[in-house]
């Protein structure tokens, strides 16, 4: 396979009518680009436009917002600091945050790390005290607003259900405060310290939780969207990337020992501990016959007791995105859109649907 930004059909016929649906998922005034690995081969494509106007192609550089793939990242960089020694997965939260801010708990038991990064907490899916400032502007940018200051606040006032450890809930609040934990214990804002442990070193030059150039535009049914912002919670859901960067998050997942990362000191041998660590399941899903890692979540291979696909997909007013892989099949996804024209539900399951089928 080779790299095909533009419009035309890809070179191999049976990829094409393999990543088809995924194409026609796309909205007149979106845009989508797919990155896909199969063993030793890769390739990016793209569909549609950046913008309204059809005046900017999407291409293997353009930007389209993470949502909640950018948990992935948080969990990878705490892994990161575990294989660094600079904390560890059952450190409590009350380790780095102060006594005043923490949730209140029906359980001496309390909140780990390792709970934050496996929806295992038991807090709630988001802070408390949100909705008053969301609501006006769900369906745009409703996080925007709610500043870390506001978070802080909310905490003690955040109920925690259950015995943290036992049961998952999704939980973006978790997610959020776990960038907020590794803030505090590294001594750098999240984008700093992604940047310095994780992006830099695996080469993603264009992913970063701020605007920049070639993003994508919004438009739903002919309304603007704004970029999304979550300034309280940007280990959540704040990052933005191209298929490009994505397609090397996927080889670094794959390939571990083969990604070039810079040998600097403890630099390469911690982040391929983390690499390695972030894909091994923790907990069972109930109910769902899934598992959860750190982060990405584990599906069984429908062809294949012995096989597992681990994935991930997330959303914001603008964009969908979706990443998966299976380690042992050596095939992996990247699927970054636009406005929709399918509901994003669908939108997942083709997605998982083409990632099966580059498996075969």
């Amino acid at each position: 396979m080779g790299a095909d930004t533009a419009q035309p059909p890809l070179s191999d016929p049976d990829l094409e009518h393999l990543l088809r649906p995924l194409f026609a998922a796309a909205a007149p005034e979106g845009g989508i680009a797919v990155a896909a690995i199969r063993g030793t081969e890769r390739t990016v494509a793209c569909r549609g436009y950046a913008d309204r106007a059809g005046e900017r192609p999407v291409r293997a550089d353009t930007r389209f917002e993470l949502g909640s793939v950018t948990k992935t990242f948080t969990a990878l960089l705490l892994a990161d600091m575990v294989a660094r020694g600079e904390v560890g997965y059952d450190d409590p939260i009350d380790r780095y945050l102060p006594a005043e801010v923490l949730p209140g708990y029906p359980h001496e038991r309390p909140i780990t790390l390792l709970h934050l990064a496996t929806h295992t907490s038991g807090l709630p899916r988001l802070p408390v005290g949100l909705a008053p400032a969301a609501v006006p502007r769900w369906f745009t940018s409703p996080y925007a607003t709610f500043s870390a200051a506001h978070l802080l606040r909310a905490l003690p006032r955040t109920p925690v259900r259950g015995t943290p450890g036992t049961r998952v809930r999704y939980s973006s609040l978790g997610a959020g405060l776990l960038g907020l934990v590794l803030e505090r214990a590294a001594g750098q804002r999240y984008q700093e310290l992604l940047g310095g442990r994780v992006c830099e070193p695996l080469g993603l030059v264009d992913t970063s939780c701020g605007t920049g150039r070639d993003e994508t535009t919004g438009y739903r049914r002919g309304r603007w969207i704004p970029s999304f912002k979550v300034p309280a919670l940007p280990g959540a859901a704040a990052l933005r990337s191209t298929a490009d960067d994505m397609l090397r998050y996927l080889q670094a997942h794959l390939a571990v020992d083969a990604v070039p990362i810079p040998e600097r000191t403890g630099a390469a041998a911690s982040l391929r501990t983390a690499l390695r660590e972030v894909s091994l399941p923790r907990v069972a899903r109930r109910g769902f016959g899934q598992r959860i890692g750190l982060s990405w979540h584990h599906r069984p291979a429908e062809d294949a007791a012995d096989r597992e696909v681990v994935f991930h997909s997330g959303s914001t007013g603008r964009c969908t995105a979706f990443v998966g892989f299976d380690r042992a099949a050596q095939t992996g996804l990247v699927v970054l859109a636009g406005p929709l024209a399918t509901g994003r539900r669908r939108f997942a399951q083709s997605a998982h649907e083409a990632l099966r089928a580059l498996a075969a």
